[in-house]
């Protein structure tokens, strides 16, 4: 009979265990240092037209909070760095920020994460000393409310606050930070809190390019770089780099401690000695980059664990010190048009001049415009798709051009098709407003945008050979969660036989 219960708890609990396999989530950095951005309301329709559901801000602006309110999305909010000593010194001025910045927005603005402090070892004064105290004062104030389950409480660190990062097996925390960083650690285990790291390759290559290649810096890598401690074999320097904080977090015995990742991203504009800020490297790794994190391969270090990531970030920001690709992280231009081209999904939208799948002639394409109604885009596809005579099979269920599961996607393919076809002109470009012509090919992984005249794959050829190399490598993810719970079952049941 005990075996018996047992084994009936295992079934039971088996989609509780292919839960933990969930893939990690991509959200954005939204940074307000900049001038003519466009409003709260503004930014929250830009958020939702690319299906953006994770938000970190830096601070805890009441605008902003008012705007996000019964949009369904996850904001991280902040506390600033100059407002430490006060949250660390009276419990009741944490109260009080709380009753007054927090409370009236919640629960209608999803607030899920507060960080107390950025990058304090960073900071040009010894500030390091208030993190903890102010972290357990607004994690007391939360749970006054009955608020400390549902809102986590940590901090941000940069890679810097590593004394080793290479070979990632050694990854050591430096020990001048020790006298804060275990009290901070011990908080985050005890209340199930992720240690938030902020995690940038492209720094690692710029400032070191003779020993980082640009390939291992953007996920592009064919070569493998091998941790001779362990034998585990690194592709990128993501990985690698992640994978020196859990060593080091395991060092000190805090294995379960999960990692964020609260800024990554790469430039797309520099100074000329900058030469790897490019559009094209800035949107080959944020694409890489997505893909991983949805993909949820993990790290060598911690295969399949999923890390949460915030892509820095949603603005070119102009007036940020230093050098030029300082001003340059943004996916978007104040004026709310993308800098490149990226796709949320994972599904790829890859320029062509950074893959190179595929063959093109004249160079011009017609997509839909980001601004237009859905009213307009719907009009617009129905009248390529039917009276245009365009065939809109690519963009059908289970076909190459589905995903992105958007009208606006799909708007874009079925108004270039008409556009090809009817000699690649203003006026077939034109769709009442809703379409505009651009330079830069939209076509990704297996989903191909023909070009007039030009000597194009059709999607469907291209989805061949793309479909059966996709399958083929998510089979050993899939598995890995599968087996994975299995083996959780069957211990659970041959524990309780023991």
């Amino acid at each position: 009979m005990g075996s018996g219960f047992v084994l009936v708890s295992a079934i039971f609990f088996m989609p509780m265990l292919f839960a933990i396999c969930r893939a990690g989530t991509i959200g954005i950095c939204y940074g307000r240092n900049a001038d003519d951005l466009p409003t709260p309301d503004k930014v929250v329709q830009l958020l939702q037209l690319h299906n953006i559901k994770h938000v970190r801000m830096y601070d805890s602006n009441i605008q902003i909070l008012k705007a996000f309110s019964n949009t369904g999305i996850d904001l991280m909010i902040g506390i600033p760095n100059s407002d430490l000593l006060p949250f660390s010194q009276f419990q009741s001025n944490a109260d009080t920020w709380l009753k007054n910045s927090i409370l009236p927005y919640y629960p209608a603005t999803k607030i899920t994460y507060i960080t107390v402090g950025a990058e304090v070892t960073e900071a040009p004064n010894n500030i390091s000393a208030m993190v903890v105290p102010a972290m357990r004062n607004v994690f007391t104030a939360l749970r006054k409310t009955g608020l400390h389950r549902r809102i986590k409480v940590s901090s941000t660190h940069s890679l810097g606050v590593l004394s080793r990062s290479f070979p990632p097996s050694a990854g050591a925390f430096a020990s001048k930070h020790a006298f804060f960083l275990r009290p901070m650690l011990e908080f985050l285990a005890e209340n199930e809190s992720p240690f938030l790291v902020n995690i940038y390759p492209y720094y690692a290559y710029r400032d070191s390019a003779t020993n980082v290649s640009l390939d291992y810096a953007l996920f592009e890598s064919s070569s493998e770089v091998i941790d001779p401690n362990t034998g585990l074999l690194y592709t990128n320097m993501f990985d690698a780099q992640i994978d020196a904080i859990n060593f080091a977090l395991m060092a000190l015995n805090f294995r379960t401690i999960k990692i964020t990742v609260t800024e990554t991203g790469w430039p797309s504009k520099g100074t000329p000695s900058e030469t790897a800020a490019t559009t094209d490297n800035a949107q080959t790794y944020n694409t890489n980059l997505i893909r991983h994190v949805i993909n949820n391969t993990g790290t060598p270090g911690k295969p399949g664990d999923k890390t949460d990531v915030y892509i820095f970030s949603l603005f070119n920001e102009n007036r940020k010190p230093g050098m030029e690709s300082e001003r340059n992280w943004g996916l978007f231009f104040p004026d709310q048009t993308s800098v490149y081209n990226l796709d949320f999904t994972g599904a790829g939208a890859v320029d062509t001049t950074t893959n190179g799948n595929i063959t093109s002639s004249n160079g011009t394409w017609c997509v839909a415009s980001s601004t237009a109604s859905e009213a307009d885009l719907q009009h617009g596809v129905d009248w390529a798709c039917g009276s245009g005579n365009v065939d809109c099979s690519a963009i059908q269920p289970s076909q190459p051009c589905f995903e992105p599961d958007n009208l606006l996607s799909h708007a874009s393919y079925a108004f270039n098709s008409y556009f090809q076809q009817n000699g690649a002109t203003d006026i077939a470009c034109s769709f009442g407003g809703a379409g505009f012509r651009t330079n830069k090919n939209p076509s990704y992984d297996n989903c191909v945008y023909t070009t007039f005249g030009g000597n194009n794959k059709t999607a469907a050829a291209a989805n061949t050979t793309a479909t059966s190399i996709k399958s083929s490598s998510s089979v050993p993810h899939v598995c890995f969660c599968i087996l994975g719970s299995l083996l959780m079952a069957s211990f659970v049941v041959f524990s309780g036989l023991g």
